[in-house]
């Protein structure tokens, strides 16, 4: 079984959102999953990423796969965390 870490598409017609799942890559897109580890909103400014990052590192280490979406997503939370960090 490969796992990989992709994007669910969620929400209705012209609003989308996303969770972002661990699953088999066999499995359809919409379709059933792991575990839910992450959330990602397009259509608000600026754009909303929610990410389980310990699960998330669980996954990576277990040898999931990041589809490159959800690749291009862990990057752009990874650069803004230190920002947060330090208004913090």
């Amino acid at each position: 079984m490969a796992v990989v870490l992709r994007l669910s598409r969620a929400g209705t017609h012209k609003a989308p959102f996303y969770h972002l799942v661990a699953t088999d890559s066999r499995n359809p897109r919409d379709g059933k999953y792991i575990e839910d580890v992450g959330l990602y909103d397009p259509t608000l400014r600026p754009e909303r990423i929610e990410l389980k990052t310990e699960r998330i590192e669980h996954w990576l280490k277990a040898g999931a796969r990041p589809s490159q979406t959800v690749a291009m997503l862990l990057k752009r939370a990874a650069k803004a965390q230190p920002a947060a960090e330090k208004k913090a």
